[in-house]
């Protein structure tokens, strides 16, 4: 029970500081909203043979456009540790006998949570645009069991990085030079098929794409791929970088 309440405890004080802040959440919404209305509309042509029957680019697009504001978002997270870090709460709190992965939990689950519900505003927005959805509920399971994976595992990445540099230049230097790349070697923006061979190749490998994958079968088709080749390799890697980040806490002081 002491377990829970801490880890309570730590997820309503992240998200009490998003409330506090409703303008930075507000701006969170604006670039997934850009992306659907420029790309959208501009490529409202692009369709045919390329995708299948009956799809819009639009329709294409949003599922990439809802797991690119988890991919953003999660990139972060970590921006909180640095400040708890300058005001000494995270030293101070470590100092307690809480241990450092219910304090790494309880900040994951209100970061992915928050950032779940602002995938699916922008869903809904992207369907009152005209994009045409028809989700499943059991394919739907694993696709928000992915995306969460996903959020999860990003997230440590940033705050492993924030922890260990504890400079906000540092932060924006990793979000630039890692979430562009990343999102633009996906199948976010177009099938992997009409990418040249090598960044096709570079698509396929890249966990981001897994999750646009899985996401669109879900909102587009109602389908899911077999757990084990979607929700396994993220389960891995999420745990993974959860003890790496973890571990990483404990230089703290």
């Amino acid at each position: 029970m002491t377990t829970l309440r801490i880890i309570w405890a730590i997820f309503t004080r992240t998200w009490r500081k998003v409330v506090r802040r409703p303008v930075v959440l507000l701006l969170s919404f604006v670039q997934p909203m850009i992306w659907m209305l420029l790309f959208g509309f501009l490529f409202h042509r692009f369709g045919g043979d390329v995708l299948a029957e009956g799809l819009s680019y639009l329709d294409f697009l949003l599922p990439g456009v809802c797991a690119m504001t988890v991919l953003f978002g999660a990139s972060q997270a970590g921006i909180g540790f640095i400040r708890d870090i300058q005001t000494g709460f995270l030293g101070r709190i470590l100092a307690t006998p809480a241990s450092h992965q219910w304090l790494l939990i309880g900040t994951l689950a209100a970061d992915v949570s928050r950032l779940l519900l602002q995938a699916t505003v922008v869903g809904v927005v992207g369907t009152a645009l005209g994009a045409r959805m028809q989700p499943a509920l059991w394919s739907m399971i694993p696709a928000v069991i992915c995306l969460t994976l996903f959020g999860a595992a990003y997230a440590c990445v940033s705050s492993s990085i924030a922890v260990h540099t504890r400079s906000q230049e540092s932060m924006a230097a990793f979000v630039h030079i890692v979430n562009l790349p990343l999102f633009f070697t996906s199948t976010a923006l177009v099938p992997a098929k009409l990418m040249p061979g090598w960044l096709e190749q570079i698509a396929i490998w890249n966990p981001f794409s897994l999750v646009v994958n899985t996401l669109r079968e879900a909102l587009l088709f109602g389908t899911a791929s077999p757990a084990i080749s979607t929700v396994g390799p993220l389960l891995v890697l999420t745990i993974l970088l959860f003890f790496i980040t973890a571990a990483t806490m404990k230089k703290v002081t």
